[in-house]
């Protein structure tokens, strides 16, 4: 892999010819009595990168901490340069060359940028903070990265989440950190700010850095990862080189069954009916020109770049952000949807891509989420829905100690099914769906999969907003493109990744026939 590496470049493999910067072996770790880690082992070399893979609840984020030191082991060792560890502080962590950058980021957002770097740690001159040195090592460690568009001086709270990433980057850097783990780095980045951690990681790894990289994203653990290693239910599964292994084997090792059931197919039954819900020239500040139909039973996907207007258009059918010019109608009655209240009363639901920011109430108890819709919309019927949620729970396989515990104690799957639980106990007629599988494990995708199979055959019309491609193309019956605020094009679910990024970039006119049209097939 290059400095210019991005997404959908391959890694390169680095031979793991010399002794390993980190080594794990035989590492358990108990909870309460309940053996959560069975002897992992892992081996991370310089100038590589080491993937760890598996669903959630695999042992990953407990593995890393341990390494971190934020938890301490209960067997096995972990040597760095072959000497024995024992970690009691991620500060001890990281004076040994050890840093971890997590989901939540350790950052004070009032604060610059060298100061966040360089917190708890501030270079001193005649008793006073040496601001200026804060800044020029700052610059320096940007510099060497390649990084532009951050200064020293920035405050972190006006950064992106990209941005803010860099510096937690910049920050393992400064204490000359040899090994760097990364927990779900692109859970919240855009593809352009994807592509820049690509780049960043590309630069670490030439200077010699050993990464550990856990990510949901299959195809970014392909692209760069050099060795793979899989656990599932806090034992290891394997450990092999990158180049030994494809899709089919990584995911069959994470979930126990082969990648032909990844994306199911319909469920017997299903049929795509008449149109549901229709737009005809749409348009508002966001969008434009929008034509589309939605029917029952079909499953609509809709793919572009970020930025393309793919949520403005979910947020336009809703009512959060309206359309302001153009028709809709539902059932063949023209209908007027101007907010999220008048969306729900008119059989819409919409799944945001934010679960943790939109979709759910995070210190509320997962019955509490689940009825939700119901006692802002129809408080009429929440003494009915509080006795059916259970049963709704259930039939989604939602795992928790019981219905009275905190949604944010969830895993991030689960958390998606209360989501869609709550969703669900409106009995929506259209289910919009902002990027659901954001953020959730493998298991998790295939149940979420299932249920909108299990929906479009009970006659629900979907429309699936995804930036994974094999996702869009797995699921949909029609595909629509957009660009720009507009809709490029529509492609049947038989088209090629290539095909609908030509229609997202503009690179080339596409004629849409009635063929990309499954109802009209059909």
């Amino acid at each position: 892999m290059t400095d210019d590496a991005s997404p959908g470049s391959p890694a390169t493999a680095t031979p793991a010819t010399s002794a390993p910067v980190l080594s794990a072996k035989g590492i358990r770790k108990q909870f309460f009595g309940v053996e959560v880690l069975h002897g992992v082992s892992l081996e991370v070399h310089a100038g590589t990168v080491h993937g760890l893979v598996g669903e959630n609840g695999a042992g990953k984020s407990t593995l890393m901490k341990i390494i971190a030191g934020v938890h301490r082991r209960d067997g096995g060792e972990v040597r760095i340069d072959n000497c024995i560890v024992d970690f009691s502080h991620p500060v001890e962590a990281g004076k040994a060359g050890v840093a971890t950058v997590f989901q939540e980021f350790n950052l004070l957002p009032d604060r610059s940028v060298a100061q966040n770097v360089y917190l708890g740690r501030e270079p001193r001159r005649r008793g006073l903070i040496d601001v200026k040195t804060m800044r020029t090592n700052t610059q320096v460690l940007l510099d060497d990265l390649g990084v532009e568009g951050i200064t020293p001086d920035a405050k972190v709270g006006w950064l992106t989440v990209a941005e803010q990433q860099i510096v937690e980057i910049i920050k393992a850097l400064s204490v000359e950190a040899r090994v760097i783990s990364m927990d779900e780095p692109t859970a919240a980045l855009s593809e352009a700010e994807v592509a820049v951690l690509y780049r960043v990681i590309a630069t670490l790894k030439s200077k010699g850095v050993a990464i550990i990289y856990v990510s949901h994203r299959l195809q970014e653990i392909f692209d760069l990862c050099d060795t793979i290693t899989v656990l599932k239910d806090g034992a290891q599964v394997m450990s092999r080189p990158r180049s030994e292994l494809d899709h089919s084997a990584l995911v069959r090792a994470m979930v126990g069954r082969p990648i032909s059931t990844f994306f199911p197919e319909p469920e017997p039954g299903t049929e795509i009916g008449d149109a549901v819900l229709d737009v005809r020239g749409g348009g508002n500040e966001q969008i434009d020109g929008i034509d589309v139909d939605l029917r029952a039973g079909e499953i609509l996907g809709v793919a572009g770049l970020q930025g393309s207007g793919r949520t403005e258009l979910l947020s336009a059918l809703f009512g959060v952000g309206p359309f302001t010019r153009g028709t809709m109608r539902m059932r063949g009655t023209h209908v007027s949807i101007r907010s999220a209240r008048q969306g729900v009363r008119k059989g819409l639901a919409l799944v945001t891509e934010d679960r943790k920011g939109t979709g759910l109430a995070l210190s509320q108890s997962v019955l509490d989420n689940a009825l939700l819709a119901i006692r802002s919309v129809f408080p009429s019927r929440t003494r009915e829905m509080r006795a059916r949620t259970p049963d709704l729970l259930e039939s989604l396989e939602v795992i928790s100690r019981n219905s009275t515990q905190e949604v944010r104690a969830l895993s991030g799957g689960n958390q998606q099914k209360v989501v869609l639980a709550k969703w669900l106990a409106t009995s929506p007629q259209v289910v919009l769906l902002d990027e659901p599988t954001r953020g959730i494990d493998v298991g998790a995708k295939i149940a979420v999969y299932r249920l909108i199979r299990s929906l479009a055959r009970r006659g629900v019309a979907i429309v699936l907003v995804s930036s994974e491609l094999p996702e869009i193309l797995g699921m949909s019956d029609r595909i629509l493109v957009m660009a720009d605020g507009r809709i490029a094009g529509e492609l049947p679910p038989s088209s090629t990744e290539e095909e609908i990024l030509t229609l997202a970039t503009g690179t080339e006119n596409h004629v849409v026939s009635d063929d990309a049209d499954p109802a009209r097939q059909r």
